[in-house]
């Protein structure tokens, strides 16, 4: 209750503050405000003016001074921002004259003291506090330029108790593009009535290698998924009147090797591939979802770094995708092209490359007059024409007049409390909770549990009661966590005893090092398998979470192994020893190499990183009260010396070895992935059917329309997602084996039927010739459907004529 006062004062004192200041302030004007408090209209203040006219009139009178400033993010409290409201000493502060954007602020990041806040909730305190801020830099700066607040939110928006999605490597696992449309939507206006203005999301990556510690933040390995889904959370993030930015341009997610941390560097791709694979989520979502932003990687490319590059900047981003809105720079990027890729001699060299390459703003953990302060020292030198700088400043502002920034610059506080994580929220959230759950195996319909021939539960393994990875980091943070275990009680029913053993931690001393050289268990890890043991002895059915937590997977921690982490294996063998059904929940964020685990337990249920709410859905699922009907967006191996194997790929790069004929010398590898891209099980059946093909002939600009029937053959209702690829079956170039072109999640009933249609665009059937040009080439196609890469039920071909 002394909370909810101290809270309830405070946005009092706030409001009141900011109404007596309109009153007082002779700016804010019938229908426009005086920016640059001259007392006259300018064209910038003019809302029935272009854009452009706008952009232009008010470059006209800034200052260099407060260009560079437009040029610099700020990070918010408790990254570099020591004041949670303004003061008198921001008069001496670089930002005197204006900021690009603060990034953010207030919002009581996760697993940051310092950035812990009182403004963050409730949440219209924060809604009046962002005022409190904008307030002052539109009437303490000489022009009154409005701040871009911009904010992760990649599973939700990075606010204290915002509403929490599940990570995006699950949110993929849906192919629901509608979940993805409304996820987009719920992060806009949380964003809107919270007083940000831009959303760092969707993140476009592919998912290559499974080492790397950020596949749990993509939506999986294939571009054409990526691109369908990042459309949709673009568009539903823009909705809600909000900038949404694309992370990370580009090819930033296959460092060497996989690693990440303080390497970062050296992908290895050819330029081809980096077309057709990296750079396709980021040209198509450009191009039919118009992000106002794009963020920079910190990444080279062929020994050129990115944000360094006229060509990654300008030629392909702006020239030739279309991008009209403004790059930021991830943090670092901009000191990596002197500290890390030695392009540059020194700091103020690096700033000089990225600015005449096209990057807009700098972002970085310090403070922003160490970029601004060289690049005026650069514009006086004449090392940087002021054209260049009109340029980049221009593109801010344009993206803050679309924003409306410059005519409704303040949030109606009063409507955030009603409008941020509401309970329809909360419903969705779990709800693609839900639909994120891919079924990996389910051996004699061990899945779902019959309540009624069950007396006694045994829950165990390390995240059975984890709840960290549900707040990870880049989302909302501070909401309670319901457990898998929780779940389990809650769902179980009043006849079912359920029990809990931990079993073993997530990892064991010394490790990882003892996935390398291994060591035997403490008697204290005996103790732990042990004890499960010995509990699952009076149990019907044992349920084992395994797998990894927000310290094992994530942003700079990739790993060298692919297998469940510390002890959990020898948890799990133990537990298979006793004869009892054990169910294994996969909590992690990435491909493992679940082989042992594939081969002897009878199901397998993968939840990834859940939100706060998975607990229930795992619960549903396992119980049957919800059919799992999720697929799997990444490629599972079978071991790390596999690596790559994803989807798609080129003839003959996932082939096996002959043991006899020609060149057979016998088999020295392990082939085949242990679970395919685009592989999940249900609890029922689907047969596909009728697969037609509109027209058989078509000339290169063209659509082919398809369709096919899909039925539920099984006895339970449940959802299939029917996958369509396309193979080019001679063609100039090398191109892949299969390529998705298209996807439909479906709900059917118990013999229910439905016909699904489909649209091939030439887009979707071109490549990239041998000049580089793309093409669509005449020839035959292959077009197959099915419920994953490796079963593809129904296959017919057309022809593309001149």
């Amino acid at each position: 209750m002394k909370l909810r006062i101290t809270a309830t004062g405070l946005l009092t004192a706030l409001t009141v503050q900011y109404a007596v200041a309109q009153k007082q302030q002779p700016i804010y004007r019938n229908g426009w405000i005086d920016f640059n408090k001259n007392g006259k209209k300018d064209i910038f203040e003019d809302p029935t003016q272009t854009v452009d006219d706008r952009v232009k009139d008010l470059l006209s009178q800034m200052t260099l001074d407060e260009k560079t400033c437009q040029m610099a993010t700020l990070y918010g409290y408790g990254r570099v921002l020591k004041d949670e409201m303004p003061t008198p000493e921001w008069k001496k502060q670089v930002w005197k004259d204006g900021i690009a954007n603060i990034d953010e602020e207030l919002n009581s990041v996760a697993n940051n003291r310092k950035a812990q806040t009182k403004y963050s909730f409730p949440y219209s305190t924060h809604a009046a506090a962002i005022n409190t801020v904008q307030k002052w830099f539109i009437e303490e700066t000489r022009l009154g330029i409005p701040v871009d607040f911009t904010n992760e939110g990649i599973h939700g928006l990075n606010h204290d108790r915002a509403t929490p999605l599940p990570a995006p490597i699950g949110i993929g696992s849906t192919w629901n593009r509608a979940l993805v449309h409304r996820a987009g939507e719920i992060g806009g206006r949380e964003a809107k009535l919270l007083g940000y203005t831009n959303v760092y999301a969707p993140i476009l990556d592919p998912a290559r290698d499974p080492r790397w510690g950020r596949v749990v933040e993509c939506y999986g390995e294939d571009p054409f998924l990526i691109a369908e889904l990042g459309k949709q959370m673009v568009m539903g993030i823009q909705s809600q009147g909000v900038a949404s930015t694309l992370k990370h341009y580009a090819v930033y997610s296959i460092p060497k090797g996989g690693r990440d941390g303080d390497a970062r560097t050296d992908p290895h791709v050819a330029p081809r591939e980096m077309h057709q694979i990296y750079l396709y989520p980021f040209r198509r979502v450009i191009q039919e979802a118009k992000p106002m932003g794009v963020m920079s990687s910190y990444n080279d490319w062929d020994g050129e770094p990115v944000t360094g590059s006229y060509y990654f900047l300008t030629q392909l981003l702006r020239q030739q995708f279309g991008f009209d809105g403004y790059v930021v720079s991830d943090s670092e990027a901009v000191e990596y092209l002197f500290s890390k890729h030695h392009v540059a001699a020194d700091y103020k060299e690096a700033v000089r490359q990225t600015v005449e390459a096209g990057l807009n703003v700098r972002t970085n953990f310090t403070p922003p007059e160490n970029f601004i302060n060289p690049l005026r020292e650069l514009v006086k030198e004449g090392k940087v024409n002021m054209k260049t700088i009109d340029s980049r400043v221009g593109d801010v502002l344009r993206v803050k007049f679309r924003l409306g920034l410059f005519d409704h610059p303040y949030v109606d506080e009063k409507l955030a409390d009603k409008g941020v994580h509401t309970a329809a929220d909360d419903s969705f959230a779990l709800q693609l909770n839900r639909e994120s759950l891919v079924l990996l195996k389910n051996e004699k319909n061990t899945l779902p549990l019959n309540r009624g021939a069950i007396k006694n539960v045994l829950v165990t393994g390390p995240m059975a009661t984890a709840v960290s990875h549900a707040n990870s980091r880049y989302g909302p943070s501070n909401n309670p966590v319901i457990s898998v275990l929780d779940g389990i009680r809650k769902m179980a029913g009043k006849g079912i005893t359920v029990n809990y053993s931990q079993g073993c931690d997530i990892v064991n001393p010394g490790w990882p090092g003892t996935e390398i050289i291994p060591t035997p268990l403490s008697a204290e890890e005996q103790a732990g398998i042990a004890d499960a043991v010995s509990k699952a002895k009076d149990a019907d059915v044992i349920i084992a979470v395994v797998g990894e937590d927000d310290k094992r997977v994530g942003e700079s921690l990739s790993r060298t192994s692919l297998d469940l982490p510390g002890r959990q294996l020898q948890l799990l063998q133990a537990l298979h020893a006793t004869g009892k059904p054990v169910v294994a929940v996969l909590i992690n964020g990435q491909p493992l190499t679940i082989n042992w685990e594939n081969q002897n337990l009878p199901a397998i249920l993968e939840a990834w990183f859940p939100g706060p709410n998975g607990g229930i859905a795992v619960a549903e699922a396992l119980f049957g009260d919800y059919n799992p009907g999720g697929k799997l967006t990444v490629t599972f191996p079978k071991s790390l010396g596999q690596l790559e194997l994803n989807f798609p790929f080129k003839p003959g790069s996932h082939a096996g070895q002959p043991s006899s004929g020609n060149n057979g010398f016998g088999r020295t590898s392990v082939n085949g992935a242990l679970y395919p891209f685009g592989y999940g099980l249900s609890y029922t059946t689907f047969e596909y059917s009728n697969l037609v093909i509109t027209p058989d002939q078509q000339r290169q600009q063209g659509d082919i329309q398809v369709s096919v029937d899909v039925t539920n053959t099984g006895s339970k209702t449940g959802d299939e997602v029917a996958q369509l690829y396309m193979h080019d079956k001679v063609s100039s170039v090398t191109t892949y084996v299969w390529q998705l072109r298209g996807f439909e999640r479906v709900t059917l009933k118990p013999g229910e039927k439905k016909t699904l249609h489909f649209t091939l665009h030439p887009d979707h059937l071109a490549l990239l010739d041998k000049d580089m040009n793309w093409t669509v080439e005449p020839g035959e196609f292959e077009i197959a459907v099915g419920t994953n890469s490796e079963d593809l039920q129904l296959k017919k071909t057309f022809t593309i004529i001149r």
